[in-house]
């Protein structure tokens, strides 16, 4: 699932709406025209304004919130878009922008005042917002704080409170807008009673209550003592000899006591906290949730410094202040931790790193979840190859569109052994749709799949093993001679970075160009990233690893997703993704490099490459790819007996023949001292 450039130097769930997790976004050079799409939007401009009947009147709702901000004595008050955890993904229960705006996009901060009333979000939902939101709603077409404290600065006068709520701050949010604001004599109030969840009452979903349940050992790669265990040890060695990590993300406890359940949309997350000192286990979560089974699997015979403290989730802060008391020392990862936490923490007792000790440990895969993630990805294969023939056979009958198509996709994942669920929102995008990065279909807004177009799949499960994440674009039809050209560089720049050997310790933004060189030769380009971490059953966009500025080096165990693509403006768009376990090379001569050993298990569409532009090393690496899949996922589908599964992928991973090269060689010098001219940010 590809990122967003945006995001890159972001903090999950900041209030600039970026998600460094992966939350897809428009391409950097321009937002795609949709012509299957009438933008029925409001005319604020005429009298009577015109309003299309999605909009929702927020009349009452602002009303009522500004009474409360007349109580608070604020000038101000900003909603995002988020929760406390700065989750890519948020439950209904907390999404107060959407209920206070109508808008109902993923990514958007609100602001308002006592007269006015603005929403800032980025290019893929401005008709959206424009569909949705009724005309007391300002719409600001761009993203960040420098806009809306810009905008503050004209509405608020001097002297002026702008309230927020710091668990929906994350602290580097906090710490831009507290200093843009105090800088121009106006003050960022904390109020840790939402205003918002003051109004909505008997509107508001209900606190997801699904039990809260333990992973079988079977699918876990060490038990939760052993982690805990290994969580200490780091404290132990670690220089400011921290008494306690804080960990607010909801999958480092989901990870570090191989609990989950089902708060978060494609995320298997409960909400919940973890104090962990040196000698106590602190899990703040909703009691009532735990299963007597799931309280024992916790304590049972535990001594010590190993039993598993309840507490409600709700008084963490509080708990979190009167632990400070002591003397203590307190290690967060700043990242994932909200300012509601961190400003009761005193700065002489914190101990701040960009990622907890836990963010890091698990992004290294050990060999059991290693074993079960590429198991999983055997699984997964089997229900794309059978949705790819399905396609072939009833796409031509034009009687499958993007949306029935993704739901198809889905059942066939869900009879997959130890599936839970899908891992993000499909994108199944066909023509021109795919050119959209971010584009995903509704029941009410789709498109006919053709095999005159391009059709691009961008898809992922979640199972009890583990998480996927795989794209390919394919055609039926005959597609053009620059579809061909793109399509085959976006897999060149798939192959040189997936066979790209490279020095222990590296950063992936160091070698990330090698996936874009085919494409920079002929001036092409795309505008997302290309890579990031994944999770066993956990995210799949799994933070810090990737190829982002702001990812941590790479290592042997981690696991992170390889996508190049292109995206042509109104026609058609290309992504090739694949999820790589980071292995130890072989080298001539002696030394620590590492590669990449490609997990997903889909072949790439043989209509679409154009083999004269590959050179015999990228041959020969992808007709051993093919034979890898044969291997794995052929045995599968025969024992399944679906035989027509197995004879197309007998047939679409035939070895590839070389054909007369170009002019000129399109592959790229693999050496490591092409490293040391790529210390470049992107």
């Amino acid at each position: 699932m590809a990122e967003d450039f945006l995001s890159m130097s972001r903090v999950r769930g900041s209030v600039d709406g970026k998600s460094p997790r992966g939350d897809i976004k428009a391409c950097a050079w321009g937002r795609p025209k949709s012509l299957d799409l009438r933008e029925d939007v409001r005319n604020c401009s005429i009298s009577p304004p015109y309003l299309p009947v999605t909009v929702v009147n927020t009349t009452a709702q602002l009303t009522a919130l500004r009474q409360q901000m007349h109580t608070q004595n604020l000038s101000a008050y900003i909603v995002p878009d988020t929760d406390a955890h700065m989750s890519e993904y948020i439950s209904d229960y907390d999404k107060r922008r959407a209920w206070i705006t109508g808008f109902t996009g993923s990514a958007g901060i609100a602001v308002v005042t006592m007269g006015k009333a603005a929403l800032w979000t980025d290019s893929r939902y401005w008709t959206q917002a424009e569909r949705q939101m009724d005309c007391i709603w300002e719409l600001h077409k761009e993203v960040g704080t420098t806009p809306v404290v810009t905008w503050l600065l004209t509405e608020i006068p001097v002297g002026g409170r702008v309230g927020f709520d710091p668990f929906l701050f994350s602290i580097n949010s906090w710490e831009r807008y507290n200093v843009a604001l105090r800088d121009s004599d106006r003050e960022l109030v904390s109020i840790t009673v939402n205003l918002v969840d003051l109004l909505w009452g008997s509107e508001r979903p209900p606190v997801p209550s699904e039990p809260i349940y333990a992973l079988q050992e079977a699918f876990t790669g060490s038990s939760w003592q052993e982690k805990v265990s290994g969580i200490r040890s780091r404290m132990r060695k670690h220089r400011e000899a921290p008494t306690a990590v804080l960990l607010s993300a909801l999958d480092e406890t989901a990870w570090l006591f191989n609990l989950r359940s089902s708060d978060i949309p494609y995320n298997p997350f409960f909400y919940s906290y973890t104090l962990l000192t040196d000698s106590s286990i602190r899990l703040f979560a909703n009691k009532s949730r735990f299963s007597s089974e799931t309280l024992q699997y916790l304590n049972s015979g535990c001594t010590g410094s190993m039993c598993v403290q309840l507490e409600d989730y709700g008084q963490v802060r509080d708990s979190v202040q009167a632990y400070t008391s002591g003397v203590v020392k307190i290690w967060i990862g700043t990242s994932y931790t909200s300012y509601g936490l961190y400003e009761v923490i005193p700065k002489e007792k914190l101990i701040a790193d960009t990622y907890s000790p836990v963010m890091v440990t698990k992004a290294v895969k050990n060999s059991k979840e290693q074993t079960l993630l590429r198991a999983s990805h055997v699984r997964d294969a089997v229900a794309v190859i059978r949705y790819l023939v399905w396609l072939e056979e009833n796409v031509p009958k034009g009687t499958v569109d993007e949306f029935s198509g993704a739901e198809l996709l889905e059942k066939f994942r869900g009879e997959e052994e130890f599936f839970s669920g899908s891992s993000f929102e499909t994108i199944s995008a066909s023509g021109l749709n795919a050119a959209l990065a971010h584009y995903s279909p509704t029941k009410e807004l789709h498109r006919k799949l053709s095999s005159d177009e391009m059709y691009l799949l961008d898809s992922g499960g979640q199972y009890w093993d583990g998480t996927t994440d795989i794209t390919r674009t394919v055609h039926w039809g005959t597609p053009s001679a620059f579809q061909k050209e793109a399509y085959t560089r976006v897999l060149i720049g798939n192959i040189d970075l997936s066979r790209l050997v490279f020095p222990a310790a590296t950063s992936g933004r160091m070698v990330e160009a090698f996936a874009r060189r085919a494409l920079w030769d002929v001036g092409l380009n795309y505008g997302h990233g290309t890579g990031h971490g994944i999770g066993n059953f956990l995210c799949v966009h799994e933070w810090p690893v990737g190829f982002q500025s702001g990812n941590i080096a790479m290592a042997k165990g981690m696991f992170t997703s390889i996508e190049p693509g292109y995206y042509q403006d109104g026609e058609f768009g290309i992504r090739l993704e694949d999820v790589a376990l980071v292995v130890e090379a072989k080298t001539k001569y002696p030394g620590t490099y590492l590669t990449f050993e490609v997990v997903s298990l889909v072949p790439y569409d043989r209509n679409l490459i154009d083999i004269s532009l590959l050179s015999p090393e990228q041959l020969q690496y992808l007709n051993r790819y093919y034979q890898t899949i044969r291997e794995k996922v052929g045995p599968e589908l025969q024992r399944r007996q679906l035989l027509e599964e197995f004879s197309w992928l007998q047939r679409h991973t035939e070895p590839l023949a070389a054909r007369a090269a170009p002019t000129a060689s399109l592959a790229p010098l693999m050496t490591v001292s092409a490293l040391t001219i790529l210390s470049w940010s992107v």
